[in-house]
């Protein structure tokens, strides 16, 4: 079965102003079904055809760009979707909550190390909070569209929240100032969705 392009739970409109309608349908109808298209044709005839995407991308062989390019701009974005919501922000609550406590003191030193991945990595990239099995959670970043199920990209974890820092993702309504849309996602983060990818991680 081939891969196919989710759809969106809320309207391309309703993250705004953190995220505008523009950048929405472009990033989601160009971009990601972009790269859902070319995934699809990097695999197809291939030993890797059938397999799902966590499958494929934990097991690829780097060197493999098609794959590694299109298949983790693929599962990136379905993520990045997923964890948002037109009645997101706030702060997490219960198993996620002290998690994140007695990994970075607070919610709000996790902001300011999770910002700080988002607004430092160089070029085009994600930034990224991990959960690993023993319950303990990683900030991390990674270029292009790596992401932290690959092996050997110095990320590791289950992502459960992971943010798009490349320009498409809004220079639209932000021009160059990546922090200011770094702000604006804590506005749209649906918190309880991000804590049952951390329970279901662990």
């Amino acid at each position: 079965m081939s891969f196919q392009l989710p759809d969106l739970n809320y309207g391309f409109d309703s993250l705004e102003p953190h995220i505008d309608a523009k950048t929405m349908q472009i990033h989601h109808g160009k971009h990601h079904a972009g790269y859902t298209s070319k995934l699809n044709a990097a695999v197809e005839g291939t030993d890797l055809e059938g397999k799902s995407i966590e499958d494929l991308l934990s097991n690829l062989d780097l060197s493999n760009s098609a794959v590694r390019n299109n298949g983790g701009g693929y599962y990136n974005h379905c993520l990045f979707w997923e964890i948002m919501s037109p009645n997101g922000g706030g702060s997490p609550s219960g198993d996620l909550l002290s998690a994140i406590e007695k990994a970075f003191g607070s919610f709000d030193e996790f902001k300011a190390e999770f910002s700080k991945a988002a607004a430092t990595r160089f070029g085009s990239g994600w930034a990224w909070l991990c959960a690993h099995s023993d319950g303990s959670l990683e900030i991390c970043s990674t270029a292009n569209q790596d992401n932290p199920i690959m092996n050997g990209i110095g990320c590791e974890g289950s992502p459960i929240l992971g943010l798009d820092v490349w320009e498409h993702a809004y220079y639209l309504n932000y021009q160059n100032r990546r922090p200011d849309y770094i702000n604006g996602f804590f506005n749209v983060i649906d918190w309880a969705k991000v804590g049952e990818k951390y329970n279901s991680s662990i």
